[in-house]
């Protein structure tokens, strides 16, 4: 004799309250046959819904056994009940459990999308489920637009979507009129004379009479079970086989799609909480991109800055280091180590440098002005650039020429408009010189002087006639193409070692500034970096406080899923999207609002401009992701971890 579909041996479901153990069922041994219609009867907390959950693989038994086609329950995993629950059971609830927001089709389709049924069979499969229960003109609304009957109808279709081999109706007429309690009950004598086993629980005797067979349950046991000889079977019927369809290459992708879909359907269904989850994203975000940009355009500003007065350039200067108090009033360098200098094959060019502060003036025109003492070959030195004019030469330099060649912002402050400043006299520090060119105007405010007047004259001239010294302040030497800095460092201090008999000098190169420069910047970076990321990890935990409550919102949904065939990763799954999807697009917003910050600064500062990279625009999607992850994880686990009936039976 074959084992019946359905098997209960002396099943016990036990409950603990406080110190006690409460029995919602006691001692149940009961046999279904496939193809049969069962009708579960008692009062209000006789046991028979607890049945009913155990049959449906919603809860477990305590103590006893429960097999399905002679397997036991007991010893399938989590996702194996998910799938007898999707692939052979089919629940239609009393308050129907419809999700709120998928319409009538999308309703029915999810225990397909679960099964991973491709989505052409799942769109005909389950329109044509719609049609035959009257709801060809109702698939695209939504439950909170469809009646009691139509919603209940939407429960059946759903049941049916991947076979329904095994109908489970809890109260299915309780929250209908009569007119649809009556229609519900023929569509079900309709399913089970096609073959699919119905099990109905109810508390209406009216309703017990439409099945072949009644079990009444009291105090949590069996009672009585015979055969209603109204609607008694007089011939076997052939048990409904699973309805399964083929899945194809992309049916995989549609659980993490379906999943997708719910997330952003849960997202605009709560803008106003979304928006603030994202908050602490949006900002965590923006700062850090906005500050790795203003650290990346500073560090820019000030290289280019550098690269402007020339990369290989090195500065010497007296005293033995840049603290030493006697530098001023004890000045070593001379112009036979300037000369000395000229003479070495790694060196481009070579410039002393002695500056005095003087007043400049034209006519009544008089202002305050930097004195610059330099070689002539300073200008290559420096990589400045003439505007107009010429440069003075070796031989302006021997003949103590006075001859200067002015900078833009002298120009402009000692010259009418158009008016042509070669050729013209000014008086500096008290000696006349002849204007013999003007250099191009520069933003060089760090390492120039800005706005203020610069003039350039042959050191001779200067330190002769206006410093009776014959000693620089520093002389900086150009480095052929090539030659490492801390190469020719080392040999320019053997040469003026050798010449002074002591250490009373220092250099400092283009190189080591730059070097300096960056590693300031990117320590900056780094630490105000760190900031941003508090507010990322404050973001972050703001995504798993708002997921762990929308966990405890949503449970009964959650429930429906569950009961209708998800898998615990399926459900994971879900929610993970979900936290990263706010986190991501909270990304998005964040990089924007740091773009939209880069051009405020442009426009109002303008001091330098922002760099944003592809790099770090990839990290901080990257970095969102990754929080939506971390701290999605704890809210989908619970999500996960939650017992059907337990969600089910939550308000």
């Amino acid at each position: 004799m074959s084992e019946p579909l359905l098997r209960l041996t002396g099943v016990w479901r036990e409950y603990v309250s406080g110190d006690e153990s409460i029995a919602a069922l006691r001692e149940v041994e009961l046999d279904i046959e496939a193809g049969d219609m069962v009708a579960i009867i008692g009062q209000s907390g006789s046991g028979k819904s607890t049945l009913m959950n155990i049959l449906g693989c919603l809860d477990r038994p305590t103590r006893g056994s429960y097999r399905i086609d002679g397997r036991d329950t007991s010893e399938l995993t989590a996702d194996e009940r998910a799938a007898l629950r999707r692939e052979r059971f089919g629940f239609i609830f009393q308050r129907y459990h419809l999700l709120p927001d998928l319409d009538a089709q999308g309703n029915v389709e999810t225990p397909a999308v679960y099964a991973g049924w491709d989505r052409t069979h799942r769109r005909d499969r389950s329109l044509a489920l719609l049609k035959r229960l009257g709801l060809a003109e109702r698939i695209h609304h939504r439950p909170n637009q469809l009646s009691g009957g139509q919603q209940q109808r939407v429960s059946i279709a759903r049941a049916l979507m991947n076979g329904g081999q095994i109908i489970l109706a809890d109260e299915p007429t309780g929250a209908l009129d009569s007119a649809s309690g009556a229609e519900m009950l023929k569509i079900l004598e309709e399913l089970n004379d096609d073959g699919h086993t119905v099990i109905l629980v109810t508390h209406d005797s009216n309703v017990a009479n439409h099945a072949r067979r009644i079990i009444e349950i009291k105090d949590g046991r069996i009672v009585a079970d015979r055969i209603n000889p109204v609607r008694e079977r007089h011939e076997e019927v052939k048990a409904a086989e699973p309805h399964r369809r083929p899945a194809n290459f992309w049916s995989f992708l549609d659980g993490p799609s379906e999943a997708l879909r719910m997330a952003l359907l849960a997202m605009n269904a709560h803008k106003l909480r979304t928006a603030l989850t994202m908050l602490g994203i949006v900002i965590g975000i923006a700062s850090v991109v906005s500050i790795v940009a203003l650290g990346a355009g500073s560090q820019k500003a000030i290289l280019g800055e550098i690269a402007t007065m020339g990369s290989n350039t090195i500065a010497i200067y007296s005293g033995r280091d840049a603290g030493d108090v006697r530098t001023e009033g004890n000045r070593t360098l001379t112009p036979d180590d300037a000369k000395a200098l000229v003479s070495q094959d790694f060196l481009d060019s070579v410039t002393p440098a002695v500056d005095a502060q003087g007043a400049i003036r034209r006519g009544n025109i008089s202002a305050p002005v930097v004195i610059n003492g330099v070689g002539d070959q300073y200008f290559r030195v420096r990589n400045v650039q003439l505007d107009r004019g010429r440069m003075f030469t070796l031989d302006g330099v021997n003949t103590y020429a006075q001859e200067i060649v002015i900078d833009a912002n002298t120009a402009q402050k000692m010259f009418r408009p158009g008016e042509d400043p070669l050729g013209q006299v000014l008086i500096a520090g008290g000696v006349p010189f002849v204007v013999i060119g003007v250099t191009k105007a520069t933003d060089n405010a760090i390492f120039a002087a800005g706005k203020d007047l610069n003039i350039f004259a042959p050191y001779s001239t200067v330190t002769a006639r206006l410093l009776r010294s014959a000693q620089f302040s520093s002389i900086t030497v150009r480095m052929k193409d090539g030659v490492e800095a801390d190469v020719a460092e080392e040999a320019m201090t053997r040469l003026l070692g050798t010449r002074h008999g002591q250490r009373d000098f220092y250099m400092i190169s283009a190189e080591s500034v730059r070097r300096t420069i960056e590693t300031v910047t990117l320590m900056m970076s780094l630490l105000i970096g760190a900031i941003g990321g508090i507010s990322l990890m404050v973001g972050g935990l703001g995504v798993m406080n708002i997921m762990l409550v929308s966990v405890t919102e949503r449970t009964k949904e959650i429930g429906v899923r569950t009961a209708i065939g998800a898998r615990r990763s399926d459900i994971m799954a879900q929610f993970i999207i979900e936290a990263v999807l706010v986190c991501l697009m909270g990304g998005v917003i964040g990089i924007l609002l740091s773009l939209l910050i880069g051009a405020a600064f442009d426009r109002f500062v303008g001091a330098f401009e922002m760099v944003f990279s592809t790099g770090s625009i990839i990290a901080a999607f990257v970095t969102a992701s990754a929080i939506g992850l971390v701290f999605g994880w704890l809210p989908a686990r619970n999500a996960a971890k939650l017992d059907p009936i337990e969600a089910l039976a939550r308000e």
